[in-house]
């Protein structure tokens, strides 16, 4: 019997390299009422991403109405490029009964607990930097790329002390497994109960 209400947002950190998008797109597969917010975002697409399904994809010019408009509950540039969490998106998942993942940096995790304070936030740490810097170098990228983002990485691992809760990605399953752990846990805190529906099923 289902006693706990749908609506919490959780929002998951993490280098680049650290396993993140492997992980979301698993627990979408296991948890059918959990929902991924799509960002919106300037950079171009890439070949195998869909715009409406990976991104929602504009130009700048958009993007920066969309600012100006007071549409994003949280946006940033990274390398360039903006990324935008839509508040109509957010307000449509959870209009229509969902939780909600959110796949964004340390900046906008801190902006997502300042507009929704019951979010959870999940950082997800690579077992070493070592480990990651081997990780970054299957991608075959270029060597000053790399460099950015283990710099990158470096900031953002201070960050996470923010974060309600660390997940060490050493083996996907393991993670995975212990993120199933964070969101059953969460849907059965008192505060996120039906109590009318406890009331129901214990009336005298």
């Amino acid at each position: 019997m289902e006693i706990y209400k749908k609506g919490i947002i959780f929002v998951i950190s993490a280098p680049s390299g650290t396993g993140k998008t492997t992980l979301c797109e698993r627990l979408l597969k296991i948890l059918p009422d959990l929902k991924m917010s799509i960002s919106h975002t300037t950079r171009q697409p890439r070949p195998y991403e869909k715009n409406g399904v990976d991104y929602f994809f504009v130009d700048k010019k958009n993007f920066e109405k969309m600012i100006v408009n007071d549409e994003f509950i949280e946006w940033a540039e990274v390398y360039g490029n903006f990324y935008g969490t839509s508040k109509k998106v957010i307000f449509d998942l959870i209009k229509n009964g969902y939780d909600i993942l959110l796949d964004i940096d340390t900046q906008g995790a801190k902006n997502i607990r300042k507009l929704y304070p019951d979010s959870v936030l999940i950082f997800i740490l690579p077992p070493s930097l070592k480990e990651l810097e081997k990780r970054l170098l299957l991608r075959n990228e270029d060597k000053d790329i790399i460099d950015k983002r283990l710099s990158k990485a470096s900031q953002e691992i201070s960050q996470y002390k923010f974060y309600d809760y660390v997940v060490i990605n050493d083996s996907i399953e393991r993670a995975l497994n212990d993120l199933l752990c964070i969101i059953y846990a969460e849907r059965l805190k008192t505060k996120r109960i039906e109590h009318n529906k406890i009331d129901e099923i214990f009336k005298k």
